[in-house]
């Protein structure tokens, strides 16, 4: 598309025309995605950012100077959303670590309260189903975050909280009541 046409459609969109910014959408978001694949190096983070990206787009079009080109403007927005959600991811986990260390700290000293061993405890898991005690030795014994766990086994991660979830109340219902 020359860059006459692509000023044109910029200055529709910006007027309010729907139609106009399809047509900037379409023409940038094969090399958008294309970037966000090479920086992500995964399909759905990719696919995520770029909705966030284009959707950020479409609400500060009017701040679009045209002192670029408006891909190197998409580029740059769609960098910043991949910096914001590793930040946030890092936030998380960070937060996740520190709740699992408490968790496990708490389950210990409930162990020991009890005048349970970490021996009894295997022999408690093992007690479990393989679906409930693997994502739970996966998680407090090996450390791997949710959605590692959820990729590993190949199900969703609320599933995997949900198991790691019920298992440890299997746990403690038997050892605690």
């Amino acid at each position: 598309m020359e860059q006459t046409e692509e000023t044109l459609l910029i200055q529709r969109a910006k007027q309010g025309d729907d139609a106009a910014f399809t047509a900037l959408y379409r023409q940038h978001y094969s090399f958008l995605y294309r970037y966000m694949m090479k920086l992500t190096l995964q399909q759905e983070l990719a696919e995520e950012i770029m909705q966030e990206t284009m959707l950020k787009a479409y609400m500060k079009l009017s701040s679009f100077r045209g002192d670029s080109l408006f891909s190197t403007w998409l580029i740059s927005i769609a960098s910043r959303q991949f910096l914001d959600h590793q930040k946030k991811r890092k936030r998380e986990q960070m937060r996740e670590g520190k709740a699992n260390q408490e968790a496990i700290r708490r389950f210990k000293w409930d162990v020991q309260q009890k005048g349970h061993t970490w021996h009894e405890m295997w022999d408690a898991l093992n007690e479990l189903k393989a679906q409930e005690r693997a994502p739970i030795i996966l998680h407090y014994y090996y450390g791997f975050t949710y959605p590692e766990i959820a990729s590993m086994l190949g199900m969703r991660e609320g599933t995997v909280k949900s198991r790691v979830h019920h298992g440890l109340k299997k746990i403690r219902k038997e050892w605690f009541l």
